[in-house]
């Protein structure tokens, strides 16, 4: 492409990315507030063999709950299958006429077949793994429905998975529940992680739907935040035997208790809340006990340093002796992109060689080598000067520009995964900046480099970057990671304007100003060439 077009391109893809890409400064639009809610609850315990004490407990206590916070609830207890695929019949044809916000919930039995998942009904008599499509009722024809009623929002509530239903007769293929990705804007719910199984509880409710009852009732919690305190909650109460698991396509904020009213707060409360939140993380970050760290999860759990908390307690409580489950493998699943977790098995002498490139003038630039020097409890140190924690985020330079806290990078990876970071900058000459960014992990896609062909999770976000001098945009910030392989990025672009077109004091004439539309001041590539890893 001509050094021209490129430009012109470069700023087409600008402009439309302002409309297509995240939108800034948070997910918290309002328009599902004004809507419509609309409930069904399953719960099944009564069956032939195989018991659950708890399922028909839960399915009330979830009714009774959201029926206070205004949704219109149909309850169904230890059904039939075919009372079971009319109650879902039912269910998503109101939410296409309504075009409501809709939320299902199952309590009882469920099994995987074949990549594919079953609620049980109670009048299942499984003898073998044939018999499972023909008496269970397949979660995919739930989201089919879903899909077909085009309403605005979805939540789907499975605590499922609580044992083995054929009890001693046959054995199945997996534990517990395939991995299978939300539909578009769905939060889908598991009581516990794929392959694994869920706890009946000791009380009157399962243990999930237990910390989902206490954490629903909260006020003004945002829904994802609901589902990330139920995790840590169920996670500790088990000892990290039953840890939930969600995907998500949400696209806006939803609340069971909304706020009474819901506005973007100014750049100064944003600031003043940051600044509280940093003071608090500096004074948990080095804890040796899980306890300061769980209670700044349950109070930031989507917080601009959530998941350096989450890593942080992790690591104690691993040397506290918990073995936490592991998600079982996807790699052949059909009905997901799968999941990872980041690979912190950093090792002196890792090498990552990158080619540099400017997209403006296709001008290649000195390449980029990170070697490993040194591996710390917390940092992994460069050969050329730079200084990383244990996920990749930066936290100096090789120029020497200091970083505070962040997290660009996540702990785990999953498509719909979204998150915020926030972070100051000082130049060696002790100037300070100031950056936000919102990050969103949109899918997995095969990319090829010179290093090969990596199954990567494509990362995209925009945010600001503030300087000494000015504020820059950072308007196209795409990052393609597979961290089953390699622990840095696999290729990464970034493209920066000017804030409002502008060209601050004492800046030069941006690159590309003179086509109109944004000041681009900079649009780099950076492709893996190589690497080595111990």
């Amino acid at each position: 492409m001509h050094r021209d077009d490129r430009r012109r391109f470069l700023q087409a893809g600008i402009a439309a990315g302002a409309l297509l890409v995240l939108p800034r400064w948070g997910w918290g639009q309002s328009s599902l507030l004004g809507l419509p809610k609309l409930a069904l609850i399953l719960g099944n315990g009564r069956y032939r063999r195989a018991r659950l004490k708890n399922p028909a407990n839960d399915a009330r206590a979830i009714a009774d709950a959201l029926k206070v916070m205004g949704f219109s609830v149909t309850v169904a207890l230890d059904t039939g299958r075919a009372q079971m695929v009319s109650a879902i019949q039912a269910y998503t044809q109101e939410l296409a006429k309504l075009k409501c916000v809709g939320l299902f919930y199952y309590a009882g039995h469920g099994i995987q077949l074949a990549w594919k998942n079953y609620m049980l009904p109670v009048d299942a008599a499984l003898d073998t793994l044939a018999d499972v499509q023909k008496q269970a009722v397949e979660v995919g024809a739930l989201l089919e429905g879903i899909v077909r009623a085009a309403n605005p929002m979805n939540v789907i509530i499975l605590d499922a998975c609580r044992d083995n239903p054929f009890g001693s007769t046959e054995e199945v293929e997996q534990k517990g529940l395939s991995q299978m990705d939300a539909p578009p804007s769905t939060l889908l719910a598991y009581a516990t992680s794929p392959g694994n199984v869920a706890s009946d509880g000791d009380g009157t409710n399962g243990l999930y739907t237990e910390h989902l009852l206490k954490e629903m009732k909260v006020p003004e919690a945002k829904i994802e935040d609901v589902f990330k305190r139920v995790r840590l909650g169920v996670r500790r109460k088990s000892n990290g035997q039953q840890i939930p698991w969600e995907s998500t396509s949400l696209e806006e904020d939803f609340w069971f208790i909304p706020p009474a009213s819901v506005k973007a707060p100014s750049d100064a409360d944003r600031e003043q809340q940051f600044d509280g939140e940093l003071a608090l993380w500096e004074k948990v970050k080095d804890s040796s006990g899980p306890v300061p760290l769980e209670d700044f999860l349950q109070r930031f759990p989507s917080g601009h340093f959530a998941e350096l908390a989450q890593l942080r307690l992790d690591r104690v409580l691993v040397k506290l002796g918990e073995k936490k489950i592991q998600i079982a493998s996807s790699a052949d699943n059909p009905f997901s992109k799968g999941s990872a977790m980041a690979n912190l098995e950093w090792r002196v002498g890792d090498t990552y060689h990158y080619r540099h490139t400017d997209l403006l003038t296709d001008k290649e630039l000195k390449p980029v080598v990170n070697e490993v020097t040194a591996v710390t409890e917390n940092e992994v140190h460069y050969s050329n000067g730079e200084i990383t924690d244990l996920l990749g985020n930066i936290l100096k330079r090789g120029g020497g520009r200091i970083y505070s806290p962040n997290q660009l990078e996540p702990l785990d990876y999953t498509v719909g995964r979204r998150w915020t970071t926030q972070f100051h900058l000082t130049t060696p000459k002790g100037k300070a900046g100031r950056s936000e960014m919102e990050l969103r992990i949109v899918g997995r896609e095969p990319v090829t480099v010179p290093a090969g062909t990596f199954n990567a999770f494509r990362i995209e976000g925009r945010g600001t970057f503030e300087d000494e001098k000015d504020k820059v945009e950072v308007t196209h910030l795409t990052k393609w990671m597979a961290p089953a392989r390699v622990r840095r990025y696999v290729l990464m672009e970034e493209t920066r304007e000017m804030a409002g077109g502008g060209q601050g004091p004492g800046r030069k004439r941006s690159r590309g100003a003179r086509y109109g539309g944004p000041r681009i001041t900079r649009s780099q590539r950076w492709e893996l060439v190589s690497y080595k890893q111990t």
